[in-house]
Protein backbone atom coordinates (compact mmCIF):
# COMPACT_ATOMS: atom_id res chain seq x y z
CA UNK A 1 0.00 0.00 0.00
CA UNK A 2 1.73 3.55 -1.10
CA UNK A 3 1.35 5.79 1.32
CA UNK A 4 2.94 9.25 0.84
CA UNK A 5 3.71 11.38 4.13
CA UNK A 6 4.83 15.34 3.12
CA UNK A 7 6.94 17.18 6.23
CA UNK A 8 5.56 20.42 4.43
CA UNK A 9 2.33 19.41 5.54
CA UNK A 10 0.56 21.39 8.09
CA UNK A 11 -1.36 18.03 8.76
CA UNK A 12 -0.27 15.50 11.69
CA UNK A 13 1.82 12.29 10.52
CA UNK A 14 -1.06 10.20 11.48
CA UNK A 15 -4.00 12.31 9.63
CA UNK A 16 -2.14 12.17 6.19
CA UNK A 17 -2.06 8.73 6.79
CA UNK A 18 -5.34 8.23 7.78
CA UNK A 19 -6.68 10.15 5.24
CA UNK A 20 -4.76 8.17 2.64
CA UNK A 21 -6.36 4.88 3.45
CA UNK A 22 -9.71 6.28 4.16
CA UNK A 23 -9.48 7.61 0.81
CA UNK A 24 -8.23 4.40 -0.98
CA UNK A 25 -11.41 2.52 0.64
CA UNK A 26 -13.75 5.55 -0.83
CA UNK A 27 -12.30 4.87 -3.90
CA UNK A 28 -12.51 0.89 -3.64
CA UNK A 29 -8.78 0.74 -4.25
CA UNK A 30 -9.07 -0.83 -0.79
CA UNK A 31 -12.08 -3.36 -0.29
CA UNK A 32 -13.82 -5.36 2.40
CA UNK A 33 -11.80 -7.97 3.55
CA UNK A 34 -8.50 -6.45 2.16
CA UNK A 35 -5.75 -6.60 5.17
CA UNK A 36 -3.74 -3.75 6.26
CA UNK A 37 -0.20 -3.56 6.81
CA UNK A 38 0.68 -4.72 10.18
CA UNK A 39 1.82 -1.68 12.84
CA UNK A 40 5.10 -2.60 12.73
CA UNK A 41 5.46 -3.01 8.90
CA UNK A 42 3.82 0.04 8.04
CA UNK A 43 5.92 2.40 10.40
CA UNK A 44 9.16 0.76 9.73
CA UNK A 45 7.78 1.60 5.68
CA UNK A 46 7.43 5.05 6.46
CA UNK A 47 10.09 5.37 8.94
CA UNK A 48 7.67 6.67 11.97
CA UNK A 49 6.44 5.78 15.18
CA UNK A 50 5.05 2.60 15.85
CA UNK A 51 2.86 4.80 18.28
CA UNK A 52 1.75 6.91 15.10
CA UNK A 53 0.29 4.49 12.85
CA UNK A 54 -1.31 2.95 16.14
CA UNK A 55 -3.00 5.80 16.69
CA UNK A 56 -4.06 6.15 12.56
CA UNK A 57 -5.64 2.85 12.90
CA UNK A 58 -7.39 3.30 16.05
CA UNK A 59 -9.05 5.99 14.37
CA UNK A 60 -9.74 4.19 11.60
CA UNK A 61 -11.56 1.66 13.62
CA UNK A 62 -13.47 4.51 14.91
CA UNK A 63 -14.71 5.72 12.58
CA UNK A 64 -15.75 2.48 11.06
CA UNK A 65 -13.40 1.96 8.12
CA UNK A 66 -11.46 -0.99 9.69
CA UNK A 67 -11.88 -3.85 11.89
CA UNK A 68 -9.31 -5.23 14.10
CA UNK A 69 -9.03 -8.44 14.77
CA UNK A 70 -6.80 -9.64 17.71
CA UNK A 71 -4.12 -11.29 16.96
CA UNK A 72 -4.41 -11.56 13.00
CA UNK A 73 -4.52 -8.22 12.33
CA UNK A 74 -6.42 -4.73 10.47
CA UNK A 75 -8.72 -5.33 8.01
CA UNK A 76 -11.14 -3.18 5.60
CA UNK A 77 -14.23 -3.12 7.45
CA UNK A 78 -17.43 -3.98 4.84
CA UNK A 79 -19.06 -0.79 3.93
CA UNK A 80 -22.40 -0.36 3.63
CA UNK A 81 -23.09 1.80 0.22
CA UNK A 82 -25.18 4.77 2.21
CA UNK A 83 -22.36 5.10 4.27
CA UNK A 84 -20.04 5.16 1.37
CA UNK A 85 -22.21 7.43 -0.31
CA UNK A 86 -21.90 9.50 2.30
CA UNK A 87 -18.23 9.66 2.41
CA UNK A 88 -17.78 10.44 -1.15
CA UNK A 89 -20.16 13.19 -0.75
CA UNK A 90 -18.29 14.67 1.71
CA UNK A 91 -14.70 14.36 0.01
CA UNK A 92 -17.20 16.79 -2.19
CA UNK A 93 -18.50 19.11 -0.34
CA UNK A 94 -14.86 20.09 1.58
CA UNK A 95 -13.43 20.56 -2.36
CA UNK A 96 -16.46 22.29 -2.73
CA UNK A 97 -16.26 24.94 0.80
CA UNK A 98 -12.64 25.48 -0.23
CA UNK A 99 -13.53 26.53 -3.95
CA UNK A 100 -16.30 28.69 -2.72
CA UNK A 101 -14.12 30.03 -0.18
CA UNK A 102 -11.40 30.92 -2.91
CA UNK A 103 -13.97 32.25 -5.14
CA UNK A 104 -15.11 35.17 -2.54
CA UNK A 105 -11.68 35.62 -1.74
CA UNK A 106 -11.22 36.40 -5.03
CA UNK A 107 -14.70 38.69 -5.52
CA UNK A 108 -16.53 36.63 -8.21
CA UNK A 109 -20.17 36.55 -7.76
CA UNK A 110 -22.13 33.14 -7.29
CA UNK A 111 -23.77 33.68 -10.76
CA UNK A 112 -20.15 33.44 -12.44
CA UNK A 113 -19.26 30.47 -10.46
CA UNK A 114 -22.35 28.38 -11.23
CA UNK A 115 -21.90 29.43 -14.77
CA UNK A 116 -17.81 28.19 -14.46
CA UNK A 117 -18.92 24.91 -12.76
CA UNK A 118 -21.72 24.30 -15.19
CA UNK A 119 -19.75 24.83 -18.19
CA UNK A 120 -17.10 22.44 -16.67
CA UNK A 121 -19.47 19.58 -15.66
CA UNK A 122 -20.89 19.89 -18.89
CA UNK A 123 -17.13 19.42 -20.38
CA UNK A 124 -16.30 16.35 -18.27
CA UNK A 125 -19.80 14.36 -18.84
Amino acid sequence: MKIMISNASPDPIYEQILQQIKQKIISGELKAGDALPSLRSLARDLGISVITTKRTYEELERAGFIDAVSGKGCFVAAQNAEFLKEQKMKVIEDKLSEVILEAQRLGIPYSELKAMFEVLYEEKS
